[in-house]
């Protein structure tokens, strides 16, 4: 059986790397060290003598966010409460500069230490039609992780051989159309995906790419609910259990079915570095076990999972710095090994669209509860954004029409669904509100929208696109005849 490689094996030589690494790809590999920060506290500005927190917390807002000389929140060149009234409340607003430059960062920093580098959008961070195109104009490829997002990159005329097909139970259906339009990669799953996939693949006359999803049992220290690279997750084949050498061996027998390297994926948002060098290290180490059984790795993917800000006080890594601890582990640890240096794949989702959203929510009724807390309701909730309810998360919250002004009350901002959890931020300081205030919650753009629902039948929020002044619709508010559409009496 291939040695289980454990996170002390790895460990006990980290010195040893951390020296080897200056000497690779010498002049293009920068130290993680110089680029350490502590987590920050809020921003503050000098004013004479005396120094004041800063109201906008501009590092959770896209790269065009602003306060004009009227307090108002700016969003691509337009005025937040202009959105609102065109729009309606709530709605979902995207930065296309922000989405721009974030894909410009991976794939530069990426290919500026390894050129061999693809990046991949993971979609089920939000996708849609005019997106695909946008990231397809950046140089993009597309992970798709169901049949509806497949549909989505095909609608919009992706090309297929850098799209991968993610997700832990594919069905029949959903195997059947990604071989029929020729994707590039199926990233299997289940020992019952794998022989369906193979029988599939055989039927229509194909021999299908594919990557084999390995567990290395690293924690990275996120939500429980958002790790994915565990002994004790749903993802994966397991190294620890043998699953994962079953898996490989049974692909490399496949008649069907060709075996071109191996993927995982940590969880997410992860802001440490170290999980992903102690993972790279031990899955290509593990790899190396199966060479004279016929694995190459012609690719290789760590996944995604890199964080992002939702509150003043987060500060997770550059994009420069989680390349240079992914590459230069791998490099290394390919180089020690002897193995052939592979393609790199990494899948970004929430880091590219989460930080250009913003989600705009008109305050209706105001609950003051003596000696308890102040409820401020607004007209979204958890149908527009579940992940304050399912995973805790912590936003910020501005006054969008009240953005210069100094915080006077802490409130708790419930949503309008029928349920005590429903709610977007609990005790937080704002300025004092009133019904029809307008307000903003930053890092909305991922997971907001691609999670949202119907509940209480209420229609999903329209997107727009802002950019220069200019405001572009890419996806309508649902109708109460569209909810009912598929309802048959």
């Amino acid at each position: 059986m291939p040695r289980v490689y454990t996170r002390s094996d790895i460990a006990s030589t980290a010195q040893e790397r951390q020296s080897r690494l200056r000497n690779l790809q010498a002049g293009t590999i920068i130290s993680i060290a110089d680029s350490m920060m502590e987590p920050s506290s809020p921003r503050l500005v000098t004013i004479g003598l005396s120094t004041r927190i800063t109201m906008f917390p501009q590092s959770v807002f896209p790269d065009t966010a602003e306060v004009d000389s009227q307090g108002q929140l700016v969003l691509g060149g337009i005025r937040a409460t202009d959105l609102a009234d065109e729009y309606g409340t709530p709605v979902y607003v995207l930065d296309e500069d922000t989405l721009r430059a974030r894909c410009r960062s991976f794939i530069d920093e990426f290919r500026k230490l390894y050129p061999a580098t693809n990046v991949s959008h993971a979609c089920k961070a939000y996708i849609n039609p005019a997106l695909a195109k946008m990231f397809q104009e950046e140089g993009m490829g597309f992970d798709v992780v169901s049949g509806g997002e497949l549909a989505t990159a095909i609608s919009a005329g992706i090309p297929m051989d850098e799209v991968y097909f993610h997700g832990n139970n594919k069905t029949p259906q959903e195997l059947t159309e990604a071989l029929e339009h020729s994707i590039g990669w199926v990233v299997v799953d289940s020992f019952h995906e794998l022989q369906l996939l193979d029988r599939l693949a055989g039927e229509i006359g194909k021999t299908q790419d594919i990557l084999v999803r390995v567990s290395p049992g690293v924690d990275p220290h996120t939500h429980v609910y958002t790790t994915t690279g565990t002994l004790d997750s749903k993802f994966g084949f397991s190294i620890q259990t043998g699953h994962a050498a079953e898996a490989i061996r049974m692909s490399l027998a496949a008649k069907n079915l060709n075996l071109r390297g191996l993927h995982f994926h940590l969880g997410s948002p992860i802001f440490e570095l170290e999980p992903y060098r102690v993972a790279t290290d031990l899955v290509l180490r593990f790899a190396a076990e199966f060479r004279e059984e016929g694995l190459e790795m012609q690719r290789f993917s760590p996944g995604g999972g890199f964080a992002i800000g939702y509150t003043r006080d987060d500060e997770p890594p550059p994009v420069s710095d989680y390349a240079e601890a992914i590459v230069s582990t791998m490099i290394e640890t390919c180089q020690d090994l002897g193995m052939e240096l592979p393609s790199l794949v990494i899948e970004p989702g929430r880091s590219i669209i989460g930080p250009a959203g913003v989600a705009l929510y008109r305050v209706g009724g105001i609950k003051d509860v003596p000696g308890i807390r102040k409820f401020v309701s607004v007209d979204g909730g958890m149908g527009d954004n579940i992940r304050p309810a399912l995973y805790q998360a912590e936003y910020e919250v501005v006054a969008a029409n009240k953005a210069n002004m100094e915080p006077a009350e802490k409130v708790t901002i419930a949503g309008k669904y029928c349920e005590s959890g429903d709610l977007l931020a609990t005790d937080i300081m704002l300025p004092n509100l009133a019904s029809g205030d307008l307000l903003a919650v930053p890092a909305a753009g991922a997971y907001c929208p691609s999670m949202a629902s119907n509940y209480n039948m209420n229609p999903r929020p329209p997107m727009v696109l802002v950019k220069d002044g200019k405001a572009r619709l890419i996806r309508r508010r649902e109708s109460y005849q569209d909810m009912m559409h598929c309802d048959v009496d």
